[in-house]
């Protein structure tokens, strides 16, 4: 690594730097990023998109008083390096190390938490608005991308900021697609032209002068500025931008240093809401991200030299949303009325095989969750079948038109949601942990989680039969159990679950793929002993309160083994629950454990406590589940473990419960 990287501790240190030396830095920059990521993971083309941005912008502005709002964050991290988490870098999405997003918490220099799109305008104008009323005098800057400007929210705050005329500059980082077509000359003269200060004055002075012309001056300056709007839309990059009231810039270099910092501190002169227009490329600086942005986006380990992913040699079975992406084009070659809709994630969601197939039934409507699943609504008012793939955390957004438009026209949309539960190293803004505890008290609506690859494809052709209305099917991120996934669709009753192995003393009840650490959890106990039962321990005075671990081992002189005999039903169906299993286990036990991946409040433990409730049933029933908290990023098995939902810590549970008596 160069020597100037490690000299600078904090963004003051880039403004003593030559320009040289400047350009110097941002490759020392991109080799840390390449570096890193390639251990540990992470989003590699946007960073390495935005390093020369980043430069100019910490040289012109002053941060962390001047405010900078990231979208998404995952360009952020030369911001990162640049302010003071240089040496902790090499941490980045692991376990107690820094996150990949900008997080408040963090660092005075993230001035806004952010990980969904299109939320920076609608913060930073929030920001302006607060820093007028304080009588303050410092910048607000937020960094938007052009796939992220197409969420209706950046729209409506962009839409907001020009009716507010706030200082506030929007850089629009265009890294993929042009928003504008690029006019070469024209609009570098025309970009010029704007930010120079004697521009503004001449215009000032000519209006003032035709203004003072007697009975006519009104009218001609009327004229003039209607023959200067039909032109300036017609010729001029960013006319969109300008009719709702901001000042277009651009677009300019990205990659120019010089050029970035000479626009900025005219820029920063300049009144009200400014949009500069700024070029990027994806991935710049490292040739394989360069040549595939979408693979570089986000990505896991990989061989810095070649750009080649480390996959595991293991023959490892699909990943669930491989299961899901074969599913729904098996069904989409019997249904002809089937649609896929997506928001800008057809790769992520596993829609491309089915976009390729079935161009026409395929819909990516970009960054617009709202739309996507009213959208749908439409379709299957129509007599269509529309499948809408999203992240659970996305579809946090569409809560109200899921409500709304869909279930309460009780229409046949199935709402697939990918990355439910713990996703691992994207941290609490992307845990898919609210979805079951969201919908659950939604009427008119069925949700399901299978335990693995075939039940995920029995529930992908179930949700297409005939008066099965909404449907929702949530499956997690990563790797499946199953090493030969594939067999044949069949119907599955609807709110009828399983029983996987019979017991009589305690009973555990899970939903989703979680039930495969179940499984697991009663073959810990069984091992531990010899025989087929799974051993507990019986206190002879008092209930202990030591670990579970110090149980299993014999420690307390108190206790006299014996075995336990563990009943586990795999539930399938949170709405509507299965009633005929939670009878059963109402009769028949009184120690009661639920087990799912999503938060406990409102999921499926609250359900089966109701349930008990209702009917009169009062046994001991422990919750396993996310708490009460935002969960921190980490591998998925270290989270697991973290919240007690792994085999050890359900085996632990079990252990508990059965010497609390």
């Amino acid at each position: 690594m160069g020597n100037l990287l490690e000299r600078i501790e904090l963004p003051e240190g880039i403004r003593r730097l030559s320009e040289q030396q400047l350009e110097q830095l941002a490759e020392e920059i991109r080799a840390l990023i390449i570096h890193t990521v390639s251990v540990n993971g992470g989003h590699l083309a946007p960073s390495l998109g935005t390093v020369e941005l980043t430069l100019a912008l910490y040289r012109v502005f002053h941060f962390p008083m001047d405010k900078l709002i990231w979208d998404v964050g995952h360009q952020a991290y030369t911001h990162k390096i640049l302010t003071g988490r240089r040496e902790s870098f090499a941490t980045l999405r692991k376990k107690g190390g820094i996150t990949g997003f900008p997080k408040r918490a963090e660092s005075a220099y993230d001035a806004f938490g952010v990980g969904h799109a299109s939320t920076s305008i609608s913060a930073a104008l929030g920001m302006a608005v607060a820093r007028d009323l304080k009588q303050e005098t410092h910048q607000v800057i937020a960094v938007i991308g052009d796939g992220a400007l197409t969420g209706g929210e950046a729209f409506e705050a962009l839409n907001h900021a020009g009716d507010l005329h706030r200082d506030l500059l929007v850089i629009l980082n265009d890294n993929e697609m042009s928003i504008d077509k690029n006019v070469g000359g024209m609009s570098t003269y025309l970009s010029e032209l704007r930010i120079a200060p004697q521009y503004h004055r001449a215009k000032r002075d000519m209006e003032n002068l035709i203004k003072s012309i007697p009975r006519i001056g009104g009218k001609v300056l009327r004229t003039a500025n209607s023959i200067k709007d039909g032109v300036k839309t017609a010729l001029t990059p960013g006319g969109l931008f300008e009719e709702i009231g901001f000042q277009y810039i651009g677009p300019i270099d990205g990659h120019n240093l010089r050029q970035l910092q000479e626009v900025l501190v005219r820029v920063r002169e300049l009144k009200g809401p400014i949009l500069l227009h700024v070029h990027t490329k994806k991935g710049c600086g490292y040739e394989p991200a360069e040549q595939y942005p979408e693979k570089f986006h986000g990505i896991g380990k990989f061989d810095e030299e070649t750009g080649e992913v480390i996959r595991k040699t293991e023959s490892a079975p699909a990943t669930y949303t491989d299961v899901f992406s074969k599913a729904l084009l098996d069904c989409g070659e019997k249904y002809k009325n089937l649609t896929a809709i997506t928001a800008a994630m057809p790769s992520g969601t596993g829609l491309k095989a089915f976009q390729k197939a079935f161009p026409k039934r395929c819909f990516d409507v970009g960054i617009a969750e709202e739309h996507a699943m009213t959208l749908a609504a439409g379709m299957a008012a129509e007599g269509m079948r529309p499948v809408v793939a999203l992240y659970s955390t996305f579809a946090q957004r569409a809560y109200d038109q899921t409500l709304h438009d869909v279930c309460l026209q009780r229409l046949p949309v199935t709402l697939c949601l990918d990355r439910a539960g713990l996703v691992g190293e994207d941290g609490p803004t992307h845990h898919g942990a609210f979805d079951m505890a969201a919908l659950r008290p939604v009427p008119n609506i069925t949700i399901a989680a299978p335990m693995n690859e075939h039940e995920l494809r029995h529930l992908m052709y179930t949700a297409q039969l005939p008066d099965k209305g909404v449907f929702v099917i949530r499956y997690p991120r990563g790797k499946g159990v199953l090493v030969d996934w594939r067999c044949p669709m069949e119907e599955l009753p609807v709110g009828k679950g399983r029983k996987l192995s019979d017991g009589t003393d305690i009973a555990v009840l899970s939903i989703g793929t979680v039930g495969n650490n179940v499984q697991k959890a009663i073959g810990i106990l069984s091992s531990r002993y010899e025989g087929t039962g799974v051993r507990g321990y019986e206190n002879q005075r008092s209930a202990p309160t030591g670990k579970a671990n110090s149980l299993v081992e014999g420690e307390n002189s108190n206790l006299v083994p014996r075995e336990i005999s563990i009943a586990h039903y795999d539930m399938r169906f949170l709405k509507p629950l299965d009633e005929a299993i939670l009878e059963e286990v109402a009769q028949h036990f009184d120690k009661i454990i639920t087990v799912e991946d999503g938060v406990r409040n409102g999921g499926l433990g609250s359900a089966v406590l109701e349930w008990m409730s209702d009917h009169g049933y009062h046994p001991s029933v422990l919750r396993l589940g996310l708490p009460d908290r935002f969960v921190e990023h980490g591998t998925v098995p270290e989270l697991q473990h973290i919240v007690g939902i792994d085999a050890e810590g359900i085996s632990q549970a079990i252990l508990c419960m059965m010497n609390n008596e």
